[in-house]
């Protein structure tokens, strides 16, 4: 405990509160559909495979466009970037408090501004990072991203406000929460980064990303590329194309390197895990175990407060120990858990024993995930934030598509458990491969030497 309030008081830990706070709300509206879907799902009758495709829309948008959000936060104040996307992502609130009955076409647009919202993680991490020192990153970055809590916000507060007032007047709930951090960032937030480059052509690339992913969300919602399932499992691939055309040539050269891969694939398991069953979990739970949508709302809450809360725990190990070590582990446990799901598909206690745990995996691997990326990237922290996170944001999107498809066309979740299952086979075959050359510069003494270099060239 006393090294952990010694880290907090290396920095400002005002500034990390702001920022924790701007991820907390950020995270509260991006997944604000999930706890809400079956209230949706009843009024507009919707299959199973356009409830998962609703609530996966702002998970992709968010992994499109913080990496667009993430270059920008290269070349403009992290206080300008988090009241912009603080004001983005109270749009759907605004225009769900009008007197009209809302379209799907229409819910998948205004999704796409609550992915502005999940987009807060490549402005939250780093400028949480600028004003610690590198030897607490791991800690210091899993407290900024625990508020992906936010979720715990949204199974607690929509679902009992939509059984009362209605699903649509529950969504102005996000509207006082984005209120109070936009004043707390205003007063607190600070960003140390350096900054480079063009301004307005970043911001231009960050405009252009959003509004070609809502684009591209409603072509393949209109069968463009496709009816059936072929549009939407494309439509990452898409998202991602656009995205890397307005980014800088510069950027784009850490794509060229294996470790980006590896991390990419491990943190669409992790984070890709949270934030999909985040986003999944009440629809799971109100058809495989029939629960009823409050009650849902509610596991939704406690599942998520698990994988929040042990995030920050992952970093602090994984600063002691060194993510790939945590990693291989978790990885192990993620696979064997989806798997058992996939082979029991086990009553409701089993079933919430196994996702409470998968969560609990989720959130370590979330925090030492993130560990890693400053100690590896080295200056880099901005654009790797974004990028990595988009790949977090893309497992994200497809897990609740996968699941609804297997839903829909299996009527049952085991596919869906499997297919997750191998995914997290295959990483921890690859993170293993290269766990040798990875603790060269993952391993605590190793970080440290890496850190004390430049200082003393500098003396």
């Amino acid at each position: 405990m006393k090294h952990v309030v010694a880290s907090l008081k290396s920095g400002n830990w005002k500034a990390l509160l702001a920022c924790f706070l701007y991820f907390d709300t950020g995270f509260t509206t991006w997944v604000m559909f999930g706890p809400l879907a079956p209230f949706i799902a009843k009024q507009l009758s919707l299959s199973p495979t356009q409830s998962g495709f609703l609530v996966a829309v702002p998970v992709l948008t968010a992994s499109i466009v913080r990496v667009t959000f993430g270059n920008l936060f290269q070349s403009v104040h992290g206080r300008r970037l988090a009241l912009l996307g603080i004001s983005l992502s109270a749009i759907p609130s605004f225009v769900l408090l009008l007197p009209i009955v809302p379209t799907y076409p229409m819910l998948l647009v205004l999704g796409g501004f609550l992915g502005v919202g999940g987009a807060s993680f490549a402005i939250a991490l780093p400028m949480a990072g600028s004003s610690y020192p590198p030897r607490v990153q791991g800690l210091v970055l899993g407290l900024a991203a625990a508020g992906n809590i936010g979720a715990v916000v949204d199974g607690f507060l929509f679902p009992t406000l939509a059984q009362h007032l209605g699903w649509q007047r529950a969504t102005a709930a996000a509207l006082p929460l984005l209120a109070l951090t936009a004043v707390t960032i205003i007063l607190w937030a600070e960003d140390r980064s350096a900054k480079s480059g063009s301004g307005a052509r970043a911001f231009a690339g960050f405009a252009v990303s959003l509004i070609a992913v809502i684009a591209l969300v409603l072509l393949v919602n209109a069968g463009v590329f496709g009816h059936g399932k072929t549009g939407l499992l494309l439509l990452p691939v898409l998202g991602s194309l656009v995205a890397l055309a307005v980014l800088p040539r510069k950027y784009l050269a850490v794509l060229a390197e294996r470790d980006t891969w590896v991390i990419m694939l491990v943190y669409s398991i992790t984070f890709g895990g949270f934030v999909g069953m985040s986003s999944y979990v009440s629809l799971l739970l109100t058809t495989q175990y029939q629960l009823t949508k409050v009650d849902a709302g509610l596991f939704m809450a406690a599942l998520s407060f698990t994988g929040a809360m042990i995030r920050p725990v992952g970093g602090f190990i994984a600063d002691r120990l060194s993510g790939v070590k945590v990693l291989l582990v978790l990885l192990v446990a993620i696979s064997l858990c989806n798997f058992t799901f996939a082979m029991l598909m086990p009553p409701l206690m089993g079933g919430i024993a196994l996702l409470a745990a998968l969560y609990f995996c989720f959130g370590l691997g979330n925090g030492a995930t993130f560990q890693l990326v400053p100690h590896r990237w080295v200056g880099k922290i901005g654009v790797m934030t974004g990028i990595i996170g988009a790949a977090g944001g893309i497992g994200g999107f497809y897990l609740p598509v996968v699941m609804g498809i297997a839903r829909e066309s299996t009527g049952s979740y085991q596919l869906g458990f499997a297919v997750f299952g191998g995914l997290a086979a295959l990483a921890f075959v690859l993170v293993g491969t290269l766990q040798r050359q990875w603790l060269a510069w993952a391993l605590p003494r190793n970080i440290e030497l890496r850190i004390d270099a430049p200082i003393a060239q500098a003396e």
